[in-house]
């Protein structure tokens, strides 16, 4: 079955914004969603640290990061199974990153062995 990766960006700050009491309400909405029988895996990203690698002129730079321009950060994914994108999309209507952010979704691409 393909899998799909969701990828969550948000803006750290806005987390900030939460009472104890709601973002412990938002921890256990997230753990929850990941209980799912379609949902292969899903994790936190540390916004705290993060490497940026870019190759530029022939040299490899490596930059403190995750950094950008916007205030957007990806801070997490998860991976679903799904029949196609249509059911990704309508699996992932109620995820609880939708409330507080954005949720990119990607067709995972499987690499063929030896290729």
């Amino acid at each position: 079955m393909p899998q799909y990766m969701l990828l969550l960006r948000d803006d750290p700050s806005e987390w900030g914004k939460l009472s104890p009491e709601e973002m412990q309400k938002a921890m256990l909405r997230y753990r929850e969603w990941r209980t799912r029988s379609f949902v292969v895996d899903g994790q936190q990203l540390d916004s705290r640290t993060g490497r940026v690698m870019e190759k530029k002129n022939g040299a490899v730079g490596v930059t403190d990061g995750p950094f950008s321009e916007s205030r957007e950060v990806l801070g997490g994914y998860y991976t679903i199974e799904a029949k196609d994108f249509e059911e990704a999309v309508k699996l992932t209507m109620d995820h609880p990153h939708v409330d507080i952010g954005t949720v990119e979704i990607r067709e995972v691409m499987r690499m063929s062995e030896g290729g």
